[in-house]
Parts: C-alpha cells; sequence; structure tokens
C-alpha cells in the first residue's frame, strides 16, 4: 500500500441519500511530513501528525477522549501487538509494518462505512447514476436553492471530475464499482491505476490561472493564505526554498504535470518508513535503533493523543478497545 494515503487525505462528503449534498474536500492533499509538522508546530498540535500516521485518523480522535492513564495503558497493549516476533523490542521495520497496516485498515474501513449510503439497490455494486443521485440528486433536483456562485461553481465542478474519475475506477467499463473499485475511486492515492488522476485533480486545482502549470505563488497559495498581512512563518518560507531547489526540476518557474506527480508522489520516498524511523529516532533513549516498551510509553505523547494533548475538539465519539 502506498502510504500517501495517510499524508495525503481524501476526506469524503456526508450523504444522506436523496439528501442535500456537503461539499467535500475532493482532491487528494499531499504535504511533505517534516513541513506538515513544522505546521502543526505553528498551530500548538505538535503530535497530531505522528497519532494520525500512527493510529490512523478515527482511532487518534478516539484517543484524544481519554485521560492519559487510560492512553498509556492502550499504548502499552498496542506495542505488543507490533512486537511481531514478541523479543521486546520494537524495530523500525515493525514500526514500518504497523503503520502499514493502520493506514491499510483505515482506507477500507472508511468505504465500508457509507458503502450503503450509496448502493442504493443493494446489489453490492455502485452504479455511475447511484452515486450521482446520492451525492448529488438533491442538486439536481433543486438548482434554484444553489444561487449562490461559489455554491454553483463547487457543484458543476464537481461532478464531473467525480464522473470522470469514476470511470478510470471502473475497470472493466461495465458503469459500476464493486468494493475494490470503488476504494479505488475514493482513496485514488492508495492505487497506481489512479495515480495520473490524483496529479491531474491536483494540477486542476492549485492552477488558478489556468495555463496548465503551477507557479511559486499558486503552490504557496495553495497551503497558505497570507490574510493578516504579518511575516511568512518560517515553514512557508521552507516551502519556497523547497519549490525552487526540489520541486521546479527544469528550473522554469513553473511546475507541469510530471514535476507535480514527482512532488505528491515520489518515487524513492516512502512515507511508512520515515514515519516509523522518525519516531524510533525520537524516543530510543539508548540509541540502539530499536524501541523497548519504556521507551515508547516514556515518549507516549508522541504516539498517542489524550485529554491532556487534545486541539480542542469536542469529539463524543464511543471508543473500543484496538
Amino acid at each position: 500500500m502506498d502510504v500517501l494515503g495517510f499524508v495525503c487525505a481524501v476526506l469524503l462528503c456526508s450523504v444522506v441519500v436523496h439528501g442535500k449534498p456537503t461539499l467535500r474536500k475532493d482532491r487528494v492533499l499531499y504535504q511533505d511530513p517534516e513541513v506538515a509538522r513544522q505546521q502543526a508546530n505553528d498551530d500548538n498540535k505538535s503530535f497530531q501528525y505522528d497519532h494520525e500516521a500512527f493510529l490512523g485518523k478515527d482511532e487518534a480522535k478516539t484517543f484524544d477522549q481519554l485521560t492519559p492513564e487510560e492512553s498509556k495503558d492502550r499504548l502499552s497493549k498496542i506495542v505488543d501487538r507490533i512486537d511481531s516476533d514478541g523479543d521486546g523490542y520494537i524495530t523500525t521495520a515493525e514500526l514500518k509494518a504497523w503503520i502499514k497496516r493502520v493506514q491499510k485498515r483505515y482506507v477500507y474501513e472508511n468505504v465500508a462505512k457509507v458503502w450503503t449510503d450509496y448502493d442504493l439497490n443493494k446489489d453490492n455494486k455502485i452504479s455511475w447514476d447511484e452515486y450521482k443521485q446520492a451525492t448529488y440528486g438533491y442538486y439536481l433536483a433543486n438548482p434554484e436553492e444553489f444561487e449562490d456562485a461559489t455554491d454553483q461553481f463547487s457543484f458543476k465542478k464537481m461532478l464531473p471530475r467525480d464522473e470522470r474519475r469514476f470511470k478510470r475506477a471502473d475497470l472493466n467499463g461495465d458503469q459500476a464499482a464493486d468494493r475494490e473499485e470503488f476504494t479505488s475511486f475514493l482513496h485514488p492515492e492508495e492505487f497506481e491505476h489512479m495515480k495520473d488522476i490524483v496529479v491531474l485533480e491536483t494540477l486542476e486545482d492549485i492552477d488558478k490561472n489556468g495555463d496548465g502549470h503551477v507557479d511559486e505563488d499558486e503552490y504557496i497559495a495553495d497551503m497558505f493564505a497570507h490574510e493578516d498581512g504579518g511575516p511568512e512563518p518560517d515553514w512557508v518560507k521552507t516551502e519556497r526554498e523547497q519549490f525552487s531547489d526540489f520541486r521546479d526540476l527544469n528550473k522554469d518557474g513553473k511546475m507541469d504535470h510530471d514535476e507535480i506527480r514527482h512532488w505528491i508522489m515520489p518515487q524513492d520516498y516512502d512515507h511508512a518508513q520515515a514515519e516509523a524511523r522518525h519516531l524510533v529516532y525520537e524516543s530510543d533513549q539508548d540509541k540502539d535503533q530499536m524501541l523497548t516498551r519504556e521507551e515508547i510509553l516514556e515518549n507516549w505523547n508522541m504516539f498517542v493523543g489524550s485529554q491532556a494533548t487534545n486541539y480542542g475538539e469536542d469529539l463524543t465519539r464511543n471508543h473500543d478497545e484496538l
């Protein structure tokens, strides 16, 4: 599994079948892990990225409801599951395997949660018409309620984009998606045959002047809104340097399709491996390149959250043992 899925997130729409659609973020978002952490630090959310990588998005939110003692107790039980050979040490390889497993589980559980919202005739497939009706039915039947120009633009843009993505996911061309095809539709970053769609959608969203490229200002504007007129945070300055040094490979001042693909889906970068190495480096007190249960629990708030380390979210979801 390509772990672009945990750094890059597809935020699904909340749909009530035949109800009013809710706008969703319809592009897979990629960000360099170190820049993500710098942004989190700016927002006083220093370990959010690590929590979501280690636990998965949903479970990270669950931990944010727990007391520190409860979080540490659960983390101790997770350590047993990560230690696949039972030798009492967590290696980078074991941690990487765990992170990949968590993110794969998140993807398929996410699809299972929304499946019945779209499979209207309960035939265990989702046709394009079913998806369109569930997501856009209210808009198509009541266009007069969407007089706001922004709403109209959003829905007119999203519908053909979703149809294009659906057709790419429909590998056998029967105009219906089985579970695997629908998973690739909702999480295209996880499937090789969908990655060109991810690149195209990224280009379309960031390219505000419509010239088919992404220049530095467009690149920065997609991740930072300079609203107060003050100085740019350090991470933004770093991103400008990243654009010049590493994004714009041919040094023409802008990114084309291939350069965008290299940015959001670098071939020589394993996100799970990088996150595993980061967690080991930050927690390995005796520098033996492995973690003991004690070292992990000593640095527990990097791995999991709690009521003491959450970010002000009012979360009421019930939690089950991992």
